[in-house]
C-alpha cells in the first residue's frame, strides 16, 4: 500500500469501526482525512456520505470508507453522486471484485455487522486491488455516463 490520503466517514452507528478503521490505516502509512461523525450521538448518514462525495470531488482523497450499522444506507446515499462507485462489502471477495470488476473509489462497510478483523481486512485488500480494465471500463463507463430516459 501507498501513503496516499484515505478519507473515512461514519454515522453513530459506525462510529467504533470508523475509529478502528482510522487508527489501523495510519498504522499503514496512510494520511487519513476524518469526515466525520465524532461520536455516538445519533447523526444522520446521508450528511457524511455527502461529506465524501464532496472530498472526493475536490481530489483531497481519491478513495474513500464509509460506515454505517448496516452500510446500506451510506452506500446508497454516497451513489447519489455520480462521480462516486461505493460498494458495499462484507468479506474480501467483495472488497476485490468491487475494486477489479467496478473500479469502486469508496468501501462501505456495516459496523453493527462486520467483526473489526474483517472489516481490516476488506479495507486493506481494497486498496491494494487495482481496477482491471478491459471489458470492465466498457461497463464502468455506462455507470458513470448513463442513456438518458
Amino acid at each position: 500500500m501507498t501513503s496516499a490520503a484515505i478519507a473515512v466517514a461514519s454515522d453513530h452507528a459506525g462510529f467504533p469501526l470508523k475509529s478502528d478503521l482510522a487508527e489501523f490505516l495510519r498504522d499503514k502509512g496512510f494520511e487519513v482525512v476524518d469526515l466525520g461523525t465524532d461520536g455516538s450521538e445519533s447523526v444522520d448518514y446521508p450528511d457524511f456520505a455527502f461529506e465524501m462525495a464532496r472530498a472526493l470531488k475536490d481530489g483531497r482523497v481519491a478513495r474513500g470508507v464509509l460506515v454505517c450499522g448496516t452500510g446500506l444506507g451510506i452506500s446508497i446515499a454516497a451513489n447519489r453522486y455520480p462521480w462516486v462507485r461505493a460498494a458495499l462489502c462484507h468479506d474480501v471477495t467483495t472488497a476485490r471484485l468491487c475494486r477489479e470488476h467496478n473500479d469502486a473509489n469508496v468501501i462501505a462497510l456495516g459496523g453493527r455487522l462486520i467483526g473489526v478483523e474483517l472489516a481490516r481486512d476488506c479495507v486493506e485488500t481494497f486498496l491494494a486491488t487495482e481496477f482491471g480494465g478491459d471489458r470492465h471500463a466498457r461497463r464502468v463507463g455506462k455507470m458513470t455516463n448513463p442513456p438518458e430516459l
